[in-house]
């Protein structure tokens, strides 16, 4: 079966989430572009959009039909040649509309898992459940006769696990996706132990088509992406131990977010950062990644307790960010939620008395100035070597923290889950957008 014949029935799992209304988003766009192509002329392609939810289904269509409207604008000179032997296509907008349609007319949405029963390729985004995954790979191989391929956007599971739990054969490839996947560049590939050479092959040029930027990984749970985060989320939450001992946990949250923020030159602190993932997933996350370590703990209970507190974050349906470790008010942190006083406190009111404990510290560069400057490795040298001078209790978590974060790079390489140091930079760079990778030599 040739690349294009893959791409003429496949199925979206979980087409009405944060995730998979990208990865639905991405396969429409890539499935209408093959069928206009000249070989393709009379074929059918259907891509069917499933979700538990009609009303959910019904958003995604929107959200569909307002992507691709902007992408066929920003096309239209390509779309021309598409449709070049249309005559009553002439004006720009009317190329535009034809391509709407013939993008949107692909799309079928379900809330039935028999919709699959005939799909080529099932791409699925469903709920971070091993269990559940299991069951609905095992249900969809049983009853489709075609021998479907499965692409997971698990971002801890083993693929082998799933694997060998549905009975698939080696026809599936971790492909995750980063957050949003229209966006991000970025895809983690995972093979599990029994992946057939031709699913990774596809998977690779399907990236590829797509313009994504592949990091590969070692089947271990957790992969990089997770490998890495997730430990940077027990190092600050040991850090907010640490520092509770002399100031309240709402001070010490602060001072670990800006340290991991500001004095790391990061695009978001790393409070922050669980808030738009979701404290919730954040921890469940944890708990799969830890039943499969054998060498460390990967627990937290500063993150049971926030979730104790009722304390999830996350995002709206629209996007926006929902209030979490951190309070936010057009998106922007305004406050920290005080464990013991069970209410948020302003940051105004943390703030004053946190510069007083940091102390001196070097004046940092900015993450946008420096995200995607091609002259910035100079800089990141002169400020690291200036907080090295630095005798600050402020320089001292910053550079414990940057220290860290270059082990547990280092550990994903030692450990076999990253091939190598570049790919663990090229995942922190690119899907976390950190300015530089946590593996160098500035420290």
């Amino acid at each position: 079966m040739t690349y294009d014949e893959r791409l003429q029935h496949v199925s979206v799992l979980g087409a009405a989430g944060k995730m998979g209304s990208g990865i639905l988003l991405l396969t429409a766009v890539e499935m209408a572009d093959l069928s206009l192509k000249p070989e393709n002329k009379g074929k059918t392609f259907v891509l069917h959009a499933i979700d538990v939810s009609d009303e959910a289904l019904a958003g995604v269509m929107k959200y569909l039909r307002s992507q691709v409207l902007k992408i066929a604008e920003k096309k239209v000179v390509a779309l021309r040649d598409f449709y070049a032997g249309h005559q009553n296509l002439i004006e720009n907008g009317e190329i535009i509309e034809q391509y709407l349609f013939d993008v949107l007319s692909l799309v079928r949405t379900s809330t039935r898992i028999e919709s699959a029963y005939r799909s080529t390729l099932v791409f699925e985004a469903i709920r971070e459940d091993p269990q559940l995954k299991v069951e609905i790979f095992s249900q969809i191989n049983t009853h489709n006769e075609k021998k479907p391929w499965f692409f997971t956007n698990t971002s801890s599971i083993p693929i082998s696990d799933l694997d060998t739990g549905a009975k698939l054969e080696g026809r599936i490839l971790g492909f995750h996706f980063y957050n949003p996947p229209a966006i991000q560049k970025l895809v983690e590939v995972i093979k599990a132990e029994k992946t057939l050479p031709e699913v990774e092959a596809f998977g690779l040029l399907y990236a590829k088509n797509l313009r994504k930027v592949v990091a590969p990984s070692h089947d271990i749970a957790g992969f990089i992406g997770n490998g890495h985060f997730m430990r940077d989320i027990l190092h600050a939450a040991s850090e907010v131990s640490e520092l509770s001992q002399t100031m309240t946990e709402a001070e010490a949250v602060f001072i670990v977010n800006k340290i991991s923020q500001e004095a790391l030159i990061r695009p978001m602190g790393i409070f922050q950062l669980i808030d738009y993932v979701g404290v919730d997933v954040c921890s469940y996350i944890l708990s799969v990644m830890d039943s499969f370590s054998k060498k460390e703990k990967l627990h937290s209970p500063l993150l049971d307790r926030f979730l104790q507190a009722g304390i999830k974050g996350g995002q709206f349906s629209d996007g926006s960010q929902k209030d979490g470790i951190l309070k936010y008010e057009k998106g922007r942190p305004v406050a920290i939620f005080d464990l013991k006083l069970q209410k948020y406190i302003p940051v105004a009111e943390l703030s004053e008395k946190a510069e007083k404990f940091l102390g001196v510290m070097p004046a940092a560069p900015s993450w946008k100035s420096m995200v995607s400057n091609p002259d910035r490795e100079p800089v990141f040298v002169e400020y690291f070597g200036l907080l090295k001078q630095t005798e600050s209790p402020g320089a001292k978590l910053a550079l414990d923290y940057f220290r860290r974060s270059r082990d547990i790079g280092k550990q994903l390489v030692d450990e076999g889950v990253a091939y190598c140091e570049k790919d663990v930079n090229t995942v922190l760079r690119t899907g976390f957008f950190h300015a530089y990778g946590p593996i160098n030599d500035y420290v």
